[in-house]
């Protein structure tokens, strides 16, 4: 349900991550379990039940290429201890992890999702996470997301791919007449909604708690979490949700006749006739010419399709129409993105309970090379605890495992928390108060010591600016 009010850079920045394909993992008898679309076999490691490459809907390819994501079954036992192809996206020509820290196979058959789940979970909080990239490169099993240490600490976590570029922020014409009453656009919306809906209906056989879910993301993920806030398709779907490090809460989004021009002019680039090409030309275009597309591959920012998204995020958070969920948002200190979640923050803060976090944590091995600051997506490894799977850090030292601990303990606190909590305890006692006019607003900053202070008091470096309007959420 929305709230009542009283009247009162491109995520291509994402240095992250080995790429590197988790290898088949050895099936574990127990790790056997029923879902709605079927039975899946998965693996144990170290007391976690793994499941890797679990498919949430059918693939969107063919005559499912630009369209809602659609139930998917299967026969028999299906073995999920390996990862998946990631969606399309460009690849480093080296080989080497592109910008959303990912080098492996790619395929428009990629609606996977890989879950950690303790071993004897039962009525765990669910977090499932969303990616960054720019809304155009990443994917959910590069190894910085290993959900382990989620699962050790009695979260079952989720990581999704979801499609991007122009497969999915995207319309034509022809589409939406085709599709009448169904969602035509906005597809990496309902790819992320389709695997909560998933999650939500399997959620006891992961020992998962159906009415504990937090959605979370980085960068693109977190405009695409923000985007799900808002959207009157999501309610009842999740009961809390973290913003991390999206620079786009502000940004206007794209009208459905504008979108449509411009999937208009993407068909006649790639040779079809414009706005009268049919849903079967469209869907017979290389997905590599798709996404190649030098102005529109990149694909759409959000699009107001009047069903998925009726108004743009800050709108609907100024209006006090989005979904009255628990939030946690925040910024590193070094990427010049405050206003928009101070915004976000302040309007949020009349329904349910928001926490506002400044990580501003420097790796040792990375402080000379970012002297003002934590830099973009650099909070990732600490909250999912993975420093020892984060290339850049070649010597983990004390200080940078209690900044780990201390910010994935945070992210558990919240995810573990009751609906009613007004304050989360973190590691070490640190006591983090949800936001109020009593406290000033108050924010914590998350360091390997961590410290309250009132929001007037966050400041972005010099240097820091406010990202401009891109061609895709960020």
């Amino acid at each position: 349900m929305t709230r009542s009010r009283s009247p009162l850079l491109l995520a291509a920045s994402i240095f992250l991550m080995s790429a590197c394909a988790t290898a088949p993992q050895t099936p574990r008898p127990d790790a056997l379990v029923s879902t709605t679309s079927g039975t899946l076999q998965g693996a144990s490691v170290e007391g976690v039940d793994v499941y890797r490459g679990v498919p949430f809907a059918a693939p969107p390819v063919g005559e499912l290429r630009w369209k809602a994501p659609q139930p998917m079954s299967w026969d028999g036992v299906y073995q999920a201890t390996q990862d998946k192809p990631a969606c399309v996206q460009p690849l480093s020509k080296d080989g080497s992890p592109n910008g959303g820290g990912y080098a492996g196979p790619v395929s428009e058959d990629c609606l996977y999702m890989n879950i950690w789940a303790p071993e004897d979970a039962e009525n765990a909080p669910i977090m499932l996470f969303l990616f960054g990239g720019g809304g155009v490169v990443g994917a959910g099993n590069v190894p910085t997301y290993d959900g382990s240490a989620f699962a050790r600490d009695g979260v079952v976590l989720v990581t999704i791919n979801y499609r991007l570029g122009a497969l999915a922020g995207f319309a034509h014409p022809s589409l939406t007449a085709e599709a009448s009453a169904e969602p035509s656009s906005n597809f990496h919306l309902l790819d992320a909604i389709a695997a909560l809906e998933w999650m939500k209906a399997n959620a006891a056989s992961f020992g998962g708690d159906a009415e504990n879910i937090l959605l979370f993301g980085e960068s693109a993920g977190a405009t695409m979490t923000a985007n799900l806030v808002a959207s009157p398709m999501t309610e009842g779907l999740f009961q809390k949700a973290i913003f991390e490090s999206t620079g786009s809460l502000g940004a206007p989004a794209t009208p459905l006749a504008l979108a449509h021009e411009r999937g208009a002019k993407l068909a006649s680039d790639l040779g079809l006739d414009g706005a009268a090409a049919t849903p079967e030309e469209l869907r017979a275009l290389d997905a590599d010419a798709i996404i190649s597309h030098r102005a529109l591959g990149r694909g759409q920012r959000t699009i107001l399709d009047g069903e998925v998204m009726e108004t743009a995020i800050m709108d609907t958070f100024a209006a006090g129409h989005e979904n009255d969920v628990m939030l946690v948002v925040g910024t590193n200190s070094d990427e010049g993105r405050l206003t928009g979640t101070k915004q976000v923050a302040e309007y949020a803060e009349d329904g349910a309970p928001v926490w506002q976090y400044f990580f501003d944590y420097v790796a040792n091995d990375l402080r000379e090379a970012n002297p003002n600051g934590a830099p973009h997506a650099h909070e990732l490894p600490f909250v999912f605890d993975t420093l020892e799977k984060y290339p850049r850090v070649k010597a983990k030292t004390a200080d940078d495992q209690a900044a780990a601990d201390l910010a994935h303990s945070c992210w558990v606190a919240f995810a573990k928390a009751p609906l009613d909590a007004t304050a989360l305890i973190c590691s070490d006692g640190f006591v983090w108060p949800s936001r109020n006019a009593q406290n000033d607003h108050v924010v914590a900053v998350l360091q390997s010591t961590p410290s309250l202070k009132p929001v007037a008091e966050i400041k972005s470096p010099p240097n820091g600016a406010e990202p401009g309007p891109t061609s895709r959420d960020d």
